[in-house]
């Protein structure tokens, strides 16, 4: 009989989701294992070799301030950081990073190895089953664990398959080996499969390129940072770069269509709405004489670059034709032919927010196996399932955030509320209160949130307090009255038209055309106010009548969210909902009305049912 070996808890998989998974539970003293198909995968970048963007960003900036690594990984291995939507207003504001993935790599490997509590393993789980309160976790090789938490984080790997034109090989991304069992394994435990798709697009040779026919897009003067941690600033040594498909590359496409490998039926997944195939973008929006792509590079290490924006399956020599329509790839040579990928995942509605499943305690999944797309929609999910595993084997009550006070919130409700029928990428326009949903306020949101689960360091609460008590002397110094020179010259720099007196620095502010960056350059009465406080206060001052009436707005909506309904609950013994909701909510177990209200098949009536009914106990308990 093969020994086994004993864990606290074992992650399966080392991509974005399993690195915040196993860093989180090894942080909070959680005797970890993380098991990867292999270790050359740790942190890969197998699409674009960026890190945020819209919406992305928000993400990075929440995990970093949940205690995560991603932040600190990105920076570390940053090449060109940008501020995206820097001339629109601070909500949809989102930091993006291009990244030496071979050094982001050796980055995030690194500091698995040298975690504390933590074990790396490579092999291929082969089987997971439940053994009374523990899991035994059997691998291919014949190594044999047992655990009391296992958090499933397998990216794309589950049954992939890679498509480029009429061949389809049973692989992993960038051709690793594919997991050939865990899928089965998983399905025989009761989850519901389905089968999703994404692409990526060629890597190109940078020596056969000619830039000087593209547009350079070159990074920030002053960089931010996606870590509050980070000390030293990133420096820009790369730059990208932005071109234009045209309607010669179009004929090329629509010429090879009958080729592509949807059409020849190899291509089966659902794939993703909102980051489709040049050909996808060619049939969709047949109006368009063009689209855009940019050249990014992959690292200092190598001559290839990322064409993003022209992501395709169809046969190699039609990439080819069609690259070399475009300005300055007219001799381009790829290096790697762009290709699709299929990969089975779960409905995430099987799951609580704490992304644990709803039938087998201390199990939980977390990144793409869930549905969801991108690196950072997997790294935050992974933090999260991360800190509710470590929860769950301490007999705490689990992190669950919410809509109201961060995007993981919103996309975690989501998820396991709606589920989604093609891979879930986060957009600012997910989040009714993207107003108070910044990325430069979530330390704010979430620090104090997650100290209790032992993810954040004394530096990282230290840095909290000081930017608090910042706050709150900010607040009183934009009292104080600027000398009318002062109000007159930054009024002038604004193109305003000033009044003959003084003002208070918060009456200025208030003024249209005068941001943060005038003020302070004109008037040092926010000197000794760190960075991050100041536009804090500002952005409160700016958005003080939109944020009165969102939250306005959502004091009642917030009333009805948070009240609760028993997880146990069997909805056929409600009397007044209709048998479709009986069905839907008995399969969604929610866990408050708002969340029941979300539920696909739920009407305005039965949730006016559930209030009367909890409602009434709430008070009556009260």
């Amino acid at each position: 009989m093969v020994k086994k070996l004993y864990y606290d808890a074992i992650v399966i998989g080392a991509g974005h989701a399993g690195i915040e998974s196993a860093l989180a539970l090894a942080k909070t003293g959680v005797n970890t294992l993380v098991v990867s198909i292999t270790v050359d995968n740790v942190g890969y970048m197998a699409c674009n070799p960026s890190i945020g963007g819209t919406g992305k960003g928000h993400l990075v900036r929440e995990l970093d301030a949940l205690g995560g690594f991603m932040g600190i990984a990105a920076d570390a291995c940053a090449t060109q950081i940008r501020m995206l939507n820097s001339s629109k207003g601070l909500a949809v504001r989102s930091l993006r990073a291009q990244e030496d993935k071979y050094k982001y790599h050796a980055f995030t490997k690194r500091a698995l190895e040298s975690a504390d509590n933590l074990t790396m393993r490579q092999d291929e789980i082969k089987n997971i089953t439940r053994d009374g309160m523990d899991f035994t976790v059997e691998c291919v090789t014949g190594n044999v664990y047992a655990c009391r938490a296992v958090v499933v984080a397998t990216g794309v790997y589950m049954d992939s398959t890679i498509i480029c034109g009429a061949s389809v090989q049973k692989r992993g991304p960038v051709c690793f080996s594919r997991s050939d069992h865990l899928a089965a394994s998983l399905a025989s435990l009761g989850f519901e499969l389905r089968r999703f798709k994404t692409g990526t697009p060629a890597r190109l040779l940078g020596k056969s390129i000619d830039f000087s026919r593209l547009e350079i897009q070159p990074g920030d003067d002053v960089p931010y940072t996606f870590s509050a941690m980070t000390k030293r600033k990133p420096k820009n040594t790369a730059v990208c770069y932005l071109g234009y498909t045209n309607e010669r590359t179009h004929d090329v496409i629509r010429a090879a269509l009958e080729f592509s490998p949807r059409k020849l039926g190899l291509i089966t997944g659902t794939g993703a709405r909102y980051c489709p195939s040049i050909e996808d973008k060619i049939v969709r929006f047949a109006d368009k004489p063009r689209h855009t792509f940019f050249l990014e590079p992959e690292g200092a290490g190598t001559d290839e670059w990322y064409i993003q924006g022209i992501s395709t399956s169809l046969p190699p020599d039609v990439q080819r034709e069609m690259y070399r329509t475009i300005d300055g790839l007219e001799n381009v040579r790829i290096v790697r032919d762009a290709y699709a990928i299929e990969y089975e995942c779960i409905d995430a509605r099987e799951l609580f927010p704490s992304l644990m499943s709803k039938r087998i305690p201390g199990l939980f999944f977390a990144g793409q196996v869930n549905g969801t797309s991108g690196y950072e929609e997997a790294a935050a999910q992974g933090m999260l399932a991360g800190i509710n595993a470590s929860a769950y084997l301490r007999g705490m009550a689990p992190l669950v955030l919410d809509r109201t006070n961060s995007y993981i919130g919103v996309m975690a409700d989501d998820l396991v509320t709606v589920g989604s029928d093609e891979p879930y990428r986060m957009l600012t326009g997910r989040a009714e209160c993207r107003l108070s949903l910044r990325q430069d306020n979530a330390d704010l949101r979430l620090t104090e949130l997650a100290e209790k689960y032992g993810t954040i360091s004394p530096a990282r609460k230290k840095l909290l307090n000081k930017k608090k008590s910042d706050i709150t002397a900010c607040r009183t110094k934009l009292g104080m009255t600027v000398p009318r020179e002062i109000t007159e010259t930054i009024l002038e720099s604004a193109n305003e038209e000033f009044p003959d007196r003084a003002m208070t620095a918060e009456e200025l502010l208030r003024r249209p055309g005068v941001t943060l960056d005038i003020f302070s350059r004109h008037c040092d009465i926010l000197e000794d106010i760190m960075p991050s406080a100041r536009l804090e206060v500002y952005a409160e001052i700016r958005y003080d009548s939109y944020l009165r009436r969102q939250n306005a707005e959502l004091k009642e909506k917030s009333r009805r969210e948070n009240m609760r309904l028993p997880s146990d609950l069997d909805y056929r013994s409600v009397d007044g909902l209709r048998l479709e909701a009986r069905e839907k909510l008995n399969a969604a177990k929610p866990m408050s009305v708002g969340q029941a209200s979300r539920v696909p098949g739920v009407t305005p009536a039965d949730v006016w049912v559930l209030i009367n009914k909890f409602g009434k106990q709430k008070d009556a308990n009260d």
